[in-house]
Parts: structure tokens; sequence; C-alpha cells
């Protein structure tokens, strides 16, 4: 896998997508991006002291159904990441990780489809190490902040080598914070408890509410009633 490492980028996912025509699997890292892009199109903080990291990777007969593999494996990567520096890390569903129940990092995934399959992902993910945080009023944490040993360097070459290894469905599991408890729903304007049951296999969250049993593909939810 190509490794290539910048200085200052707009948007790691962006300046990966030059590659995707090559058809060989690159990791992209930047010290800075002056334009991170978060979820549903939100900003995402990207000055100097964290870790930006895009992965392009190939796939021969991925199955679009099973897409969610490509983001579970990429949060269950910093997970494994965040460990290897003594710091228990889990994920609130879908892929947002938590350490001392404080955001750790964002994660964003483009696919690129053809037909029922996915031919290729584009994996950003940014973790807060020694970056100042202060500015996203008490609701992220940086690494070294948990652990005195976590530099840039060291926690990009940790995740560069957790995403290289391979990981499953119950990797994912495991390290999941939400299911077996009561959380806070919010869907299509609305907010409501609901007992978050299990996640399908297909990433969708099963949760019941009102006596009903169904299951969540685009909410939000919280941990905090």
């Amino acid at each position: 896998m190509k490794i290539e490492l910048l200085d200052e980028v707009v948007s790691t996912n962006d300046c990966i997508k030059r590659y995707l025509g090559e058809g060989e699997d690159v990791i992209v890292c930047a010290r800075r991006q002056t334009g991170g892009k978060g979820t549903k199109g939100r900003a995402f903080l990207s000055e100097e002291g964290g870790v930006y990291l895009s992965a392009l990777t190939f796939y021969e007969g991925l199955p679009a159904a099973q897409a969610f593999t490509v983001m579970a494996h990429a949060a269950v990567a910093v997970c494994k990441t965040a460990e290897r520096f003594g710091v228990r890390a889990r994920i609130k569903w879908p892929n947002d990780v938590l350490a001392d129940g404080k955001k750790l990092c964002g994660i964003l995934i483009e696919n690129v489809l053809a037909g029922d399959t996915v031919k290729a992902s584009i994996v950003g993910i940014g973790i807060n190490v020694c970056n100042n945080v202060s500015a996203l009023g008490g609701i992220a944490v940086s690494l070294s902040s948990l652990a005195a040993g976590a530099t840039v360097e060291a926690v990009r070459d940790a995740l560069i080598g957790e995403y290289g290894t391979e990981s499953d469905f119950s990797d994912y599991l495991r390290y999941l914070d939400c299911t077996g408890r009561t959380v806070r729903v919010m869907e299509n304007g609305r907010e409501y408890a609901a007992y978050a049951r299990r996640v399908l296999p297909d990433g969708r969250l099963e949760i019941e509410a009102d006596g009903a049993v169904r299951a969540l593909s685009g909410a939000e939810i919280s941990l905090k009633l």
C-alpha cells in the first residue's frame, strides 16, 4: 500500500481522489487540513496537532449491502489505536469513537459504487491527538490528554498499522457502547427515548420504543438522557 505524507491540504479525502483511476490502495496523511469535512456537510476542525488520514481501498465484489463493514472497520481501527496508548475507547453508533465519554475522532466514508457492489471506498479519519479542542465546547477530547506518550507521529503510525489489519463485525460489536441501554433518538426533528437492542449486520440500529421494534438507519442518538 502506498503511503503519502503531506504538510497541508484542503481535505485528505479530496486529495486522495486523484488516485481513483490507478487501482492501487493508498493512504494519504496531512499535518493540517484547511477545509476538513465532517458528516452531513459539517466542517471538521483540522488544526496541526491531530492525525488526518484518508485511505483509498479497492474491492472485488463487495456487495453494497455490506458497505457498513467499511465504516465498522474504520471505527475499530481507531479504538485499537487508542488501546495501544492505554486508552479505552468505545463506539457510539454508528461510528463516533469516544474516550472518557467525549468524541475522540471523526470518520467520513465515501463509497464508489458499481451497480450493486462497492468498487472502492475513501475513508477519512481525523483523530484529536495534541490539538486544542476547547473551541468545541467540551464535547471532544485529545488523546494526549489521556496518554502521555501519544504524539502525532506515533498515533499516525499506529492507526496506519491497525487500519491495515483485518477486523470483522464481532470486533465492532465488542467496542459498541450503546446497545442494551436506553438512549435518546433524534429523528426527523423529533426526540424520544428508546431501548437500543442491537446493531444489525447492515449497520442499522434496532430499537424498541412505545412497544414497537424497528430499525434506524439515518437517526442520531445520544447516550445521555
